[in-house]
C-alpha cells in the first residue's frame, strides 16, 4: 500500500489543481468558481521518485452539518483520519483569511503531520500571503505554483522525512494472461441519470458514507473510483473491486452550465475506462428515453452492460414495471438483447450482491475467447443451417471466421464478395455466436475481410 497524502483547504485555493499536477493528469475537475470539488478523490503520484497517494478533498466550509458544504466538510474529515501526511493549502495571493486560520487550529489539534503549502506564490503577488502564513504556527510554508508547476523540489524535501520511511517494496511488473485478467480487479462503473441514487447505492455496498448524498440534484461531479473488496456469499472468496461514481448524465440539450458539461464529460471517460457499466434506472420514473441514449453509449464503446432498476423497494406494480423494462430494452437495444437486467434497492440493500456477481460473470463472457477450430466448426454450422444469399445471383462466399480480440470479442470473416452481404446476415451471425459460444449480451464486433490476392478464384 502506498501512503497517502491528503490535500486540505478552504475553497479555490487550488487544491484541484495540486492534485492534477502531483498525478500528472488532469483528473479532477478544475474551474474558476468555488466548491466544484465535492467527493474525496485519490489518484497515484510520484514526486522525483517518491511514490504516494494523493487524495483531492472538497473546500472547508464552516457552514451547519447538514448542508451541502456540511456534508462535505464531514468527508474532509474523514478522509484526515487514514491520511498519513497532510498538505494545508492557501491562497498566498489571497493572504490568510479567518477560515484558514479556524482550519489551521484543526489541523495543529490532529496527530497527523501537516505541511504547509502557499499555492499561488509565484512572482511577488504571493509574497504577503507566504510571509502571512507564518503566523498559523505549522513551520515553513512550501512557495508553490500548482498552475506552473513550480516548487516540486520544495514538496519534495518537506514530505521525504515523512514518506520515505513508508515507500513500498519495488515489484517487477509482469504483462497478464488472459486468467490473470479475470482475476484483476473488476472496474464496475455506475451510471445513470441524476438523482437515480448511484452514490447511494455504491454507500451501500460499502457499508459506510464514503460517497456524499443528498436530496439536491447532481451532487456527483468528478468520477471517483474506490477500491473494494466484495465477498461471494456462495463461495465465500474475497474479489477485489473498483467501485467507479459518476456524474448524472441529462439531456445533452438540457446541459447549459459549463461544469455540469465538465462533469458529463468526466463520465463518459468513466465508461471508456470501465470494464463492466451498470446504468441505474429510478423505479419510480422508469425507463426513459435518455436512460437507453447512455445505454446505446456503453455499447457503442464496447463495455459489458448491465441494467439494475433501483428503489424496488417502493416500486408501484412492480412485475408490470420489471416486464414493460424488459421489453422496452430489448427494443431499443437490439444490438445487444438480452442485457442483464436485475431490481436493487439502494436503501435496504436489496439484490446489490446479485448484482455484483453478475458483473464478474458477464467479464467473463467480455473477455472470453474460442479456439478457432472450435470457432469454425460453429461456423460451417451456421452457414449450413442458413446460407448466405446470393444477391442478384452473385454467390457470397464466407470462408472462415477467426477472433481477433477479446473486451470486447471481436471477429473477423475472411471470404469474397463481402460488400454485398446484408446487415440481416451478419446480425444471424453475432446472435448466433452470442447465443452458441457463451458470449450473452455483450457486445460483439463483426469485421469482414476479403481475399488480398486479386487474382484468386472465387
Amino acid at each position: 500500500m502506498l501512503p497517502q497524502v491528503i490535500i486540505i483547504g478552504r475553497p479555490n485555493v487550488g487544491k484541484s489543481t495540486m492534485f492534477n499536477r502531483l498525478v500528472g493528469k488532469k483528473l479532477a475537475l478544475v474551474d474558476d468558481q468555488p466548491g466544484v470539488t465535492r467527493d474525496r478523490r485519490f489518484g497515484d503520484a510520484e514526486l522525483l521518485g517518491l511514490k504516494f497517494q494523493i487524495v483531492d478533498t472538497a473546500g472547508w466550509e464552516d457552514d451547519e452539518a447538514e448542508t451541502l458544504p456540511g456534508r462535505m466538510r464531514k468527508q474532509t474529515e474523514a478522509a484526515l483520519e487514514t491520511a498519513d501526511v497532510a498538505l494545508f493549502v492557501i491562497d498566498a495571493r489571497a493572504g490568510l483569511t479567518p477560515l484558514d486560520e479556524e482550519i489551521g487550529n484543526w489541523l495543529r489539534a490532529s496527530p497527523v503531520p501537516v505541511i504547509l503549502v502557499a499555492n499561488k506564490a509565484e512572482g511577488r503577488a504571493g509574497e504577503g500571503g507566504l510571509l502571512e502564513s507564518y503566523s498559523l504556527g505549522l513551520g515553513d510554508p512550501v512557495p508553490f505554483s500548482a498552475e506552473h508547476g513550480e516548487g516540486m523540489g520544495d514538496l519534495f524535501e518537506a514530505l521525504l522525512p515523512h514518506l520515505d520511511p513508508l515507500q513500498p517494496e519495488e515489484v517487477e511488473e509482469v504483462e497478464m494472461d488472459e486468467e490473470a485478467l479475470l482475476l484483476a480487479p473488476l472496474k464496475l462503473a455506475i451510471v445513470g441519470r441524476p438523482n437515480a441514487g448511484k452514490s447511494t447505492l455504491i454507500n451501500k455496498i460499502l457499508g459506510e458514507d464514503r460517497l456524499l448524498t443528498g436530496p439536491e440534484a447532481g451532487i456527483t461531479r468528478d468520477s471517483i473510483t474506490i477500491q473494494w473488496e466484495w465477498t461471494d456469499p456462495k463461495t465465500k472468496e474475497a474479489r477485489a473491486v473498483h467501485l467507479i461514481d459518476t456524474a448524472g448524465m441529462r439531456k445533452r440539450a438540457n446541459v447549459v452550465e459549463k461544469l455540469e458539461r465538465m462533469a458529463v464529460a468526466d463520465a463518459r471517460h468513466a465508461i471508456d475506462f470501465a470494464e463492466v457499466v451498470v446504468l441505474l434506472l429510478d423505479a419510480t420514473r422508469g425507463l426513459e428515453h435518455q436512460d437507453l441514449t447512455i445505454a446505446s453509449r456503453v455499447v457503442e464503446e464496447g463495455r459489458a452492460l448491465m441494467i439494475a432498476i433501483n428503489k424496488w423497494d417502493v416500486a408501484e406494480d412492480a412485475s408490470k414495471l420489471f416486464n414493460g423494462i424488459r421489453f422496452a430494452l430489448d427494443e431499443g437495444l437490439a444490438q445487444v438483447r438480452g442485457v442483464p437486467l436485475l431490481a436493487v434497492s439502494a436503501r435496504t440493500g436489496k439484490g446489490l450482491d446479485e448484482m455484483v456477481a453478475a458483473a464478474f460473470s458477464i467479464r467473463e463472457a467480455w473477455s472470453k475467447r474460442v479456439p478457432t477450430s472450435g470457432l469454425n466448426r460453429w461456423f460451417d454450422d451456421a452457414l449450413s443451417a442458413n446460407p448466405p444469399p446470393a444477391p442478384g445471383g452473385k454467390r457470397i462466399k464466407l470462408r472462415y471466421i477467426t477472433q481477433a480480440k477479446t473486451r470486447p470479442p471481436g471477429f473477423v470473416i475472411f471470404g469474397t464478395r463481402l460488400d454485398l452481404l446484408p446487415e440481416s446476415y451478419k446480425r444471424y451471425l453475432i446472435n448466433g455466436i452470442r447465443r452458441e459460444l457463451g458470449f450473452d449480451a455483450v457486445p460483439i464486433r463483426l469485421n469482414l475481410r476479403s481475399a488480398k490476392n486479386p487474382f484468386a478464384k472465387d
